[in-house]
């Protein structure tokens, strides 16, 4: 039987009696667990990639990188060519930041986990928002940010040559809300690597407030850590969710795999 537990106060959820990881209610439950928690984990389930698709299209329309639905990571060079690229995922951020509509969905699964290190963090958004103060809610509610790939992947290489800088500049800059006001009346911060510069606002002021929001909304009482355990699926609303990678090794052999699902809704 299908039961469900809270990995935190703030966010989560754990489904454990999971038989056919394809059965309705299973689905029901994870997009519940997506809108109100924000995570959804199975311990064991061993999805395969076929598995793994078939899964992830019960949620939505699975986005495609040069014709593949399924990406590999993994710091290994041999295992994924843009290896050192996720360096930069040692960084809270959100994906999708300089897409009109940023991925939905992300899912996991683990394959092989590393010894030491390799967690991934998550932080809600939705509950930091909701929990600062009025006074606060009301100033940052018409700010505006940009993001861009420099800014994130600054934090990794701080001091690029010309032709690396060249080819972060290729990806467009995006002017973004600093609060996502949904359409289903929520609200959430847009923070993270890619938050560069709020708009009209002197640099360092800019950078400290960013700093200080990107605190507030990973403290503990918002935060939920994963260990990874080999076969363990874990999902969550890429939209709402903050995560990061916990620093590993190259060598540790952590493969993880990873499917996104289409955003349904535009950031402006």
């Amino acid at each position: 039987m299908i039961a469900t537990k809270a990995l935190s106060p703030s966010l989560g959820v754990e489904v454990t009696g999971v038989g056919n990881p394809l059965d309705d209610q299973l689905i029901s439950r994870c997009a519940e667990a997506l809108q109100w928690r924000g995570i959804l984990l199975v311990r064991g389930l061993h999805l395969d990639d076929e598995g793994q698709l078939a899964f992830s299209r019960r949620l939505g329309k699975v986005f495609a990188v040069r014709g593949k639905e399924i990406f590999t990571v993994s710091l290994d060079p041999a295992r994924n060519p843009t290896a050192e690229y996720l360096k930069g995922t040692f960084h809270w951020h959100i994906d999708g930041t300089t897409d009109p509509v940023p991925t939905r969905t992300t899912t996991l699964t683990a394959r092989h986990v590393a010894m030491t290190g390799g967690g991934t963090e998550f932080a809600s958004t939705y509950a930091a928002y909701e929990n600062l103060p009025e006074a606060d809610r009301k100033q940052y509610d018409d700010l505006r940010v940009v993001h861009s790939f420099e800014a994130a992947q600054r934090l990794v290489t701080p001091d690029p040559g010309p032709e690396v800088l060249a080819g972060w500049r290729k990806v467009p800059t995006r002017e973004t809300p600093l609060v996502w006001k949904r359409r289903d009346g929520r609200r959430s911060l847009v923070i993270g690597a890619t938050a560069d510069h709020i708009v009209g606002m002197a640099a360092a002021e800019s950078r400290a407030l960013l700093d200080q929001l990107l605190e507030w909304t990973t403290q503990e009482r918002f935060r939920y850590t994963h260990d990874w355990r080999v076969g363990d699926l874990v999902v969550w609303d890429n939209t709402g969710m903050l995560h990061r990678a916990l620093p590993y090794s190259a060598d540790s052999q952590r493969t993880l795999q990873r499917t996104t699902i289409v955003g349904d809704e535009e950031l402006s």
